[in-house]
């Protein structure tokens, strides 16, 4: 019998075929679902961060509209805040104008009223000044003496006041500090503000303080201090005479005064040569001391000077002074110097002058 052919397309292979393909579409569709449930959990986290963020940007764009609306309405405000700043910068700039106007007048007053102080001063200055000299012309009476000299004369404890040329000599050695010698070794040793504390030294410079306020208006005077040498009180004033009716120069002299240390050696021959040196020359001196000089026109060479060789340096310095001219001693004697109040004397008497030791509580 004749074979049959075989057909590879048949009916049961198309089956065998399709039951395959359907398997294999199968197992794909449950391959793919289950690694789409994967896929889902794990891009599940980042999806609802994702959300997160798509919020936060809704928020922000909302924010930002919010941010222009507000700027948008600001900016009127801002440039009208920016003019009344600078109002307020130009107010400032004429405030600061004016104040610095105001402290120059403050000042201008300040300086005013200073000088009305100051003149106030020097008119109640002048009244005490008048005052005295009309108690003392009161005063006067069968005191009074003749002594040589020009000009107003005024009598006060043997003392002449009067003059157109007053000239008056300080001596501010060391030994000023203390009437005894172990009372000037302590003394000299103190500190500065202690040394004018000494009362021998206070009632000096209220000697100079009265001296000055019964000088005459119409006179000239000059007060010079001396140790080893000698020099005008009020700095700048060498050679030249000061006007009495001065009172800002009378109350500059005593407050130099008040301010002046004793200190060094006593050269009474370097105090006449300063008078020497006053051109005219004066016609009335007032010498305040206490004890012979220790020098001459330089230092000795020793440091111990005998009493003998001090009253030889007396009477060189009394040969150097100007004849005709009287010298009014006041003399704060010292202990250990016996012969200072004779020479003195002598020196006051022979220059037709006067001579006056005070009492501790004089003036």
């Amino acid at each position: 019998m004749k074979r049959k052919n075989l057909n590879v397309f048949s009916l049961s292979f198309l089956d065998i075929i399709t039951c395959g393909l359907g398997a294999i579409i199968l197992l794909f569709v449950l391959i793919n679902a289950k690694s789409a449930a994967h896929q889902d959990a794990l891009t599940s986290d980042y999806r609802a961060e994702v959300d997160r963020m798509e919020r936060l940007v809704l928020e922000g764009k909302k924010h930002l509209i919010e941010a222009r609306n507000s700027l948008e309405k600001t900016e009127p405000e801002l440039v009208k805040m920016q003019g009344l700043s600078r109002r307020i910068i130009e107010i400032l700039k004429k405030h600061k104008v004016e104040l610095s106007d105001s402290n120059k007048n403050t000042l201008a007053a300040k300086a005013h009223v200073n000088q009305l102080k100051a003149d106030l001063k020097s008119l109640e200055e002048d009244v005490k000044r008048l005052r005295a000299g009309a108690k003392a012309s009161q005063e006067l009476g069968s005191r009074l003496r003749p002594f040589p000299g020009q000009g107003d004369r005024q009598y006060l404890t043997d003392l002449k006041m009067g003059g157109q040329r007053i000239f008056i000599l300080v001596d501010s050695s060391a030994s000023m500090l203390d009437e005894t010698i172990v009372g000037i070794i302590r003394r000299r040793n103190l500190r500065r503000k202690e040394k004018l504390k000494s009362p021998k030294w206070k009632q000096a410079v209220a000697t100079i303080d009265w001296l000055t306020a019964q000088l005459p208006p119409a006179s000239r005077f000059q007060v010079y201090t001396f140790n080893e040498t000698a020099g005008p009180l009020i700095a700048g004033t060498d050679r030249n005479w000061l006007n009495a009716g001065d009172v800002a120069k009378l109350n500059q002299t005593v407050e130099q005064m008040h301010q002046l240390v004793p200190q060094k050696g006593t050269s009474l021959m370097n105090a006449f040569k300063a008078i020497k040196e006053m051109k005219p020359a004066p016609d009335n001196i007032f010498l305040l001391t206490d004890s012979l000089p220790t020098m001459g026109a330089k230092k000795p060479w020793g440091k111990r000077v005998s009493g003998k060789k001090r009253l030889s340096y007396f009477n060189d310095a009394v040969d150097s002074l100007p004849s005709r001219i009287p010298v009014n001693i006041i003399l704060y004697p010292m202990e250990g110097d016996p012969a200072a109040a004779v020479a003195f004397w002598k020196l006051a008497k022979n220059t037709r002058g006067s001579f006056f030791c005070p009492s501790k509580d004089w003036p």
